[in-house]
């Protein structure tokens, strides 16, 4: 028996955030939530906005209640979402709340950049996904940066305001647009290209890099109920979801599911091809050097906007009748690009979904179980299409498909994946992203050793999970190829 280690993990999603306690014993983690708190956008005129203060206090409190429950922990760690940041002056206060990344602002801008920088020319540097929200194009949105001596990420800038240490992680890093991601450092062509079009001094306002299990410094005085040692994890939520799948091999294809759901394969280098930018695939840096490629697909976002428009009707959905009925409606009966842009902001989801119907010749019904069925299928039907996509571009077989995060409990969708791809699907850890975060910061402070393979043998031993088996449904597999020219792909 050896002695438990009490570590904590902030993890924070753009829709709520939790402080995870976790406990290392026997080689095997307990997991105990010990706060969870919501989050959401900061109307700010025409903007929106992160809260960035508030969620620091949050942290705090989270981190506290760990504190107060273990008696002392080894150290914490933080990831959240990847792309937006805050702006600091010289006295290092943020000058304002952070942009929230379904801020309007950058609509345009990445034609605008691209007039000026080919899209080729970024891609073959950075292996970046095209989202109008990545911070290359946000940058470029704002203004007024005379005043500006630093930019500092979110997780990043939550660790400065924990330790007095600013530096950028290189996996939050890696979804900025600005990282050469094969040599894992700043472009130098791509800041100079910022401050000569732009007047962007990017190469003095962004903070030196660091890997994944740098230890940080302690805790300032003061900030915490005691001194704290502070880990940078992958402290992009999806670096550390995936540290955290519980795979033996390499031949797997990942899908971490939330607000977002991530999809793609885990590379000892990126896939920086024409073929592949032309996919619109990511290419954003791992732990222990590795590359996850990857795209960006809607996610379970379009599932809760429809919840929370009819809710605001006065029609109160409650999702697990409502996955259940919609598990009961015919299969493909209708489904769309889930991708679209228009699915993006907030606002009245069912309405857009139906009009993306007609647009593709199909009739999407009224009721919510039949929207929701048509979210459902038409996830299950990108998830099929990128990872077919990914391993024809990285020239890979993957064998098993492993869902984690919150959409690993959505059984209804799990299965639904298993039947579009044909492949085994392996569900858990729920709590993967602040499993992958608790694995890094035990290894960085000398209670776990190891490469990544080490780590995930402690993840699977830590881990409840489900296995789902193609074929459930009783869909016909070629009915998925026959949605997929539904919509165009």
């Amino acid at each position: 028996m050896t002695t438990p280690t009490a570590f904590a993990a902030a993890d924070l999603g753009a829709s709520s955030g939790r402080v995870i306690l976790g406990t290392l014993a026997d080689g095997r983690f307990h997991l105990e939530e010990v706060t969870r708190f919501t989050n959401g956008p900061l109307a700010d005129g025409d903007s929106i906005r992160w809260d960035a203060a508030a969620l620091f206090d949050r942290i705090r409190e989270g981190i506290n209640a760990a504190i107060q429950r273990s008696g002392r922990l080894a150290s914490v760690g933080v990831d959240t979402w990847g792309v937006d940041y805050g702006r600091l002056d010289a006295a290092g206060t943020l000058l304002e709340p952070p942009f929230n990344y379904r801020d309007v602002r950058t609509s345009g801008i990445p034609e605008r950049v691209f007039a000026g920088l080919p899209a080729s020319e970024l891609y073959s540097r950075a292996g970046l996904q095209v989202m109008p929200f990545n911070t290359i194009f946000q940058l470029v949105a704002d203004h007024g940066w005379d005043g500006v001596e630093r930019i500092l990420l979110l997780p990043d800038l939550f660790g400065y305001w924990l330790t007095g240490r600013g530096v950028a992680e290189v996996t939050i890093a890696s979804t900025t647009g600005l990282l050469d991601v094969a040599t894992r450092q700043w472009s130098a062509a791509t800041c100079d290209h910022l401050s000569s079009r732009y007047g962007i001094p990017a190469a003095r306002v962004l903070p030196d890099l660091v890997e994944p299990g740098t230890r940080l410094a302690d805790s300032a005085p003061g900030v915490l109920d005691a001194v704290t040692p502070v880990v940078a994890v992958g402290s992009h939520d999806t670096a550390s979801a995936v540290a955290a799948i519980p795979a033996a091999g390499s031949d797997f294809a990942f899908i971490s599911s939330g607000t977002w759901s991530l999809v793609g394969l885990e590379l000892p280098e990126p896939v920086l091809t024409e073929d592949s930018r032309q996919a619109d695939f990511t290419n954003e840096l791992g732990v222990d050097g590795t590359v996850r490629y990857l795209k960006n697909v809607m996610g379970l976002w379009v599932l809760s906007e429809s919840v929370r428009t009819w809710n605001a009707q006065g029609r109160q959905v409650e999702l697990l009748p409502l996955l259940a009925e919609a598990a009961r409606q015919p299969g493909l009966a209708c489904v769309v690009d889930i991708d679209d842009e228009r699915l993006l902001p907030p606002g009245d989801m069912p309405s857009r979904l139906r009009e993306l119907a007609a647009g593709s010749g199909q009739v999407l019904g009224e009721s919510p179980a039949e929207i929701a069925r048509c979210i459902m299928d038409s996830l299950a039907l990108a998830y099929r299409r990128t990872i077919r996509n990914a391993c024809r571009l990285a020239d890979r077989e993957v064998r098993v498909v492993h869902i984690v995060g919150g959409g690993s409990q959505n059984r209804f969708l799990c299965q639904l994946t298993a039947d579009a791809t044909g492949l085994p699907v392996v569900a858990g850890p729920a709590e993967g992203t602040a499993l992958g975060n608790l694995l890094v910061q035990a290894r960085a402070m000398g209670a776990l050793s190891g490469d990544l393979t080490e780590l995930r043998r402690v993840a699977v031993a830590s881990s409840d999970l489900v296995h789902y088996r193609p074929g459930a449904f009783g869909i016909d597999p070629t009915a998925w190829d026959a949605a997929e020219r539904a919509i165009g792909k």
